[in-house]
């Protein structure tokens, strides 16, 4: 059992982190996406906590304060997924369940390519392995639901825009909550916040190549909502390929892209089923 954790500093940089339910349970790490933070997890957390889980729901690179470095390169997928190891290992947690939601989805994803010893199952929300990925966009009308990857690619104007309505317009127009929207728009008004988040995006440059097919080898849950105006259904269904271990799928209907938000309640039901099947 380790002592509770409020942050981890990697490379200079201080991560804060939400570290709550029984301190003696099985360690579950929650990494969150675009434009959210950690608080994108609050109706799930007490569900797991219920089942007797301790969450980590840390303020990702871009989203913390302390964690915002400018440079696109400093986004780079193995940045992301030295962040999460670094809290794993900082904490001495050991062995645990990692959950990603979006851009959260995409770091596990990777973590659990990198450190496979590290994690004790992997549950990815919304956004499928990243071959499957670009074999979508490659393949099928996914590549217009990502037109704005591109978009956001432009320097400075992007961040101008999520300082005003714009973002706010978008959010709903995918299915948000209007009191969500207004959680999770606020902080954008911030540049530093707003280049941050972006720079997720516009790190996508640097993956190195043929490391995104790379197949996962720990128990894996992919989670996908049919009505999710960012992901198509190709990239979810194509993701099995790309799993060499126990893997499930599951898709929530009549639900968007914003699943732990609008449905924790199936999340925790499809949780408890996949975690506790995998726990030792």
């Amino acid at each position: 059992m380790s002592d509770r954790i409020t942050t981890f500093i990697r490379d200079g940089l201080t991560f804060d982190v939400r570290d709550t339910g029984p301190i003696d349970g099985a360690p579950v790490v929650l990494l969150h996406g675009f434009p959210q933070d950690s608080r994108s997890w609050d109706r799930l957390a007490p569900l797991l906590h219920r089942r007797g889980f301790r969450t980590l729901a840390p303020d990702l690179r871009g989203a913390s304060p302390r964690a915002r470095p400018r440079s696109r390169w400093a986004y780079r997928s193995s940045q992301l997924s030295a962040d999460v190891v670094a809290l794993i290992e900082q904490a001495g947690l050991g062995p645990v369940h990692l959950v990603g939601h979006d851009w959260g989805a995409g770091a596990a994803w990777t973590v659990a390519v990198d450190r496979p010893d590290l994690i004790r199952t992997l549950t990815t929300l919304s956004v499928p392995h990243p071959a499957a990925f670009v074999r979508a966009v490659l393949t099928s009308s996914q590549v217009f639901k990502s037109w704005y990857m591109l978009a956001f690619q432009v320097p400075v104007l992007p961040e101008s825009l999520l300082a005003g309505d714009t973002l706010r317009k978008q959010l709903l127009a995918t299915g948000m909550s209007p009191a969500d929207v207004a959680r999770d728009a606020e902080p954008m008004r911030e540049r530093a916040r707003a280049r941050g988040g972006l720079n997720w995006y516009r790190g996508m440059a640097f993956t190195t190549p043929g490391r995104a097919s790379t197949k996962v080898r720990v128990p894996t849950l992919h989670v996908w909502s049919d009505g999710d105006t960012a992901i198509g259904p190709v990239g979810p269904a194509l993701t099995s390929r790309y799993v060499d271990a126990p893997y499930r799928f599951e898709v929530l209907e009549g639900v968007s892209h914003w699943i732990p938000d609008e449905a924790p309640e199936r999340l925790d039901a499809l949780l408890g089923e996949h975690l506790m099947a995998h726990s030792r």
